[in-house]
């Protein structure tokens, strides 16, 4: 059941007119509570915030009681549910439908008339967060570690960005075969490549974006630190979603050997900043002091 007062994230104050959180398990980490309340505060919206452990079993129960409390404006989603909700709300954004995976849902209407959208702004999560890190033109050699929900959204962010090509590299090619029926929809020619060639795809590669769990590229970049980098016009960039803890050790190799790189916390403060325009309506009137206060909440650099 969801709680009226406490979650983990914080306390809420039963006061505040609308209502929004994030959803996933394991969820303690999460800096979306940050990163929210401080945008609501700048925009003068009475607007509570909260981080919820929701574990798939519970998940629909929780779609339910969201649905029946008229205080939900919007729900941020995190792992596992972001392909499961596809099937609990009742329309999506076309990004969404054409990805066929969400990390945000909108609740508008009243009483029985109370409509559930789901959206995904990873995608412009990770565009925003590529462009902080000096992306700016279209990736000529992109390669994506993993195959889930995030590599996914890294199609369609990589599509925004220009690029005609992807490869995207995962322990069975079986399983992520749906990436390239995504990258034909999306007019982006997708290779699958098997894990036993990512070290020289990365090496390779103008643009990284590594989708994998925290310390998941560990062993990876102890392979990467006893080769020598290739020879490239421009730094190379690496956005590692996973920001906790950072630098992961993938990470610190990357920028040992010349790299840029780029962490997910940048991905989550860009994501989060279209969630915020989504759950706020018309009072999200200054785009550029939102972005700041959320970055002063996280000790991000400010832009």
């Amino acid at each position: 059941m969801i709680p009226s007062a406490h979650a983990a994230g914080g306390t809420v104050s039963s006061s505040h007119s609308r209502r929004a959180a994030v959803i996933g398990s394991p969820i303690g980490h999460s800096r979306s509570p940050a990163l929210h309340r401080a945008a609501y505060h700048h925009l003068g919206l009475d607007c509570s915030y909260e981080a919820i452990e929701v574990t798939p079993q519970d998940l629909g129960r929780v779609v339910d009681q969201v649905r029946a409390d008229p205080a939900w404006c919007g729900l941020s989603v995190t792992m596992p549910h972001k392909r499961a909700l596809v099937e609990l709300v009742d329309q999506l954004s076309p990004q969404a439908a054409v990805l066929g995976v969400l990390n945000t849902v909108t609740i508008d209407g009243a009483g029985p008339d109370r409509i559930l959208t789901g959206h995904n702004t990873d995608v412009a999560g990770i565009v925003g967060a590529l462009r902080y890190g000096g992306v700016a033109s279209a990736p000529s050699s992109a390669v994506i570690l993993g195959g889930g929900g995030t590599a996914a959204a890294s199609l369609g962010a990589l599509h925004l960005l220009g690029a005609d090509q992807a490869t995207v590299v995962v322990r069975s090619t079986e399983r992520a075969a749906a990436l390239q029926d995504l990258g034909r929809t999306l007019d982006l020619r997708v290779e699958l490549s098997e894990w036993s060639g990512v070290m020289d795809r990365v090496q390779n590669a103008d643009v990284v974006i590594s989708t994998l769990p925290p310390r998941g590229a560990d062993e990876l970049a102890r392979e990467l630190r006893a080769t020598v980098p290739p020879p490239a016009p421009s730094p190379p960039v690496l956005l590692d979603v996973a920001y906790d803890p950072w630098p992961s050790a993938f990470a610190g190799v990357w920028e040992s050997r010349g790299g840029v790189i780029v962490p997910g916390l940048e991905m989550l403060i860009y994501q989060a900043v279209e969630q915020v325009r989504l759950f706020s309506a018309g009072a999200f009137t200054d785009h550029s002091g939102v972005l700041k206060v959320m970055c002063d909440a996280v000790g991000a650099p400010p832009r």
